[in-house]
C-alpha cells in the first residue's frame, strides 16, 4: 500500500497530545462492507452499506476499488456518466486512475493522489485505467467517496481540484508509531489542500503493529473510522475492526485508534481512512448519479441530461 510514505517518519510534525479534559468518541456501531462491481466490473466494498444517511452527514456513499492485482488487459474503469448536487473524491492508493469531465478537468492519479470533483450543477465524467495499465495489468486499489452539497450549493458551477500526493499534510504520532496523511481540512493545525463547500476532515493513517493514535477531532463533526487493510480497535473499550469494516463514531473531543501487534503478511501494518464533517441536516434525495433535495429535482435531473444540459462528451470519444 504505497499511498504516501516518508523515510523516517520521526522528521514529521507530531500531532498534538489531547488536552486532560478531553474526551474519547464512543463506537455506536460496526458494519462489514458487502462486496460488489462498479462501472464495467470492477470490484468494490460498499463502505456505508447498512449505515443511516443521519450518521454519515455530509456523506452519502463510499467505495472502496480493489485492492485488486489485474492480469494483463483485465483492468476496467466506468463509461461517461452523469453527475449533479455532490462532490466526487477519488483518493488512489495504489495503481493509476485517468479521469476526464465535460467541463475540462482531467487527470492522471496514482499512490496518494487525489482527484475532488464538485459536480454542481451538472457534469459528465469518465473514470478508467490508461491504456499501459490495461496491457501489463497491476495492483489497483483505491477509494471513491461522495460528499453531498447544501442544497445553496447543488447548482454551482463545476470544479475540478488535482491534488498531487505530495501536497496532503504529513504528521506523526507523538511516538512515531503512525503516519497521518491529511487530505483534506485540519488536523493539529495542519491543513489539507482539498478545498471543500462542506466543513469536513479525511485523514489516511498507517500504524505500525502495536501502534496507537489519538487523533483530535470537531466537537462538531461527525467521526467515521475505516479499515483499508489489517486489523486493530477503536475507542477505549477497544472495540476490534478490521479490512472492510466501518466504525461509527459517538460525541467527542478525539479518536482513539490502534493497532493489533499482530498483523497478516499482506497487511503488514493497520490502514484506516478517519471522515467526518459538519452535517448539514437537510432534505436527500438521492437516485442513481444524483443527490438533490427533493425527488421533483431527481426528475429534473434525468430530464436535463437526457436533453444534454449536463454536458457534451468531447468529440474525440464519440463513437470510441
Amino acid at each position: 500500500m504505497p499511498a504516501v510514505t516518508v523515510d523516517d517518519v520521526l522528521t514529521l510534525p507530531r500531532i498534538a497530545p489531547a488536552g486532560p479534559d478531553a474526551s474519547t468518541r464512543p463506537v455506536v456501531s460496526v458494519t462489514t462492507a458487502p462486496a460488489g462491481l462498479e462501472g464495467e466490473g470492477f470490484p468494490v466494498r460498499r463502505a456505508f452499506a447498512g449505515v443511516a444517511l443521519e450518521q454519515l452527514d455530509p456523506f452519502v456513499h463510499m467505495d472502496q476499488m480493489g485492492e485488486v492485482d489485474y492480469g494483463p488487459g483485465e483492468p476496467k474503469g466506468t463509461p461517461w456518466h452523469p453527475h449533479r448536487g455532490f462532490e466526487t473524491v477519488t483518493y488512489m492508493i495504489d495503481g493509476i486512475m485517468q479521469h476526464q469531465d465535460s467541463a475540462g478537468g482531467g487527470g492522471v492519479i496514482t499512490d496518494g493522489d487525489t482527484q475532488w470533483m464538485t459536480a454542481g450543477g451538472g457534469i459528465l465524467h469518465i473514470e478508467r485505467p490508461p491504456e499501459t495499465l490495461v496491457a501489463s495489468g497491476g495492483l489497483f486499489h483505491g477509494i471513491q467517496l461522495w460528499v453531498n452539497l447544501p442544497a445553496r450549493d447543488k447548482w454551482v458551477p463545476p470544479r475540478y481540484q488535482d491534488i498531487r500526493g505530495d501536497n496532503v499534510g504529513l504528521l506523526a504520532s507523538p511516538d512515531g508509531g503512525a503516519l497521518v496523511r491529511v487530505i483534506a481540512g485540519e488536523l493539529s493545525r495542519h491543513r489539507g489542500p482539498g478545498m471543500t463547500h462542506t466543513p469536513m476532515a479525511m485523514v489516511h493513517a498507517t500504524l505500525s503493529p502495536g501502534a496507537r493514535v489519538v487523533v483530535p477531532w470537531r466537537a462538531d463533526f461527525n467521526a467515521l473510522v475505516y479499515v483499508l487493510a489489517g486489523k486493530g480497535s477503536v475507542g477505549l473499550a477497544r472495540h476490534p475492526i478490521a479490512t472492510g469494516q466501518l466504525a461509527v463514531l459517538g460525541a467527542g473531543d478525539t479518536i482513539e485508534v490502534s493497532s493489533d501487534e499482530r498483523q497478516e503478511s499482506r497487511s503488514p501494518a493497520l490502514d484506516v481512512l478517519v471522515l467526518g464533517g459538519q452535517p448539514i441536516r437537510e432534505p436527500v434525495a438521492a437516485y442513481g448519479p444524483f443527490v438533490m433535495s427533493t425527488r421533483a429535482e431527481i426528475v429534473q435531473a434525468f430530464e436535463d441530461y437526457e436533453k444534454g444540459k449536463l454536458g457534451t462528451i468531447p468529440a474525440e470519444h464519440i463513437g470510441a
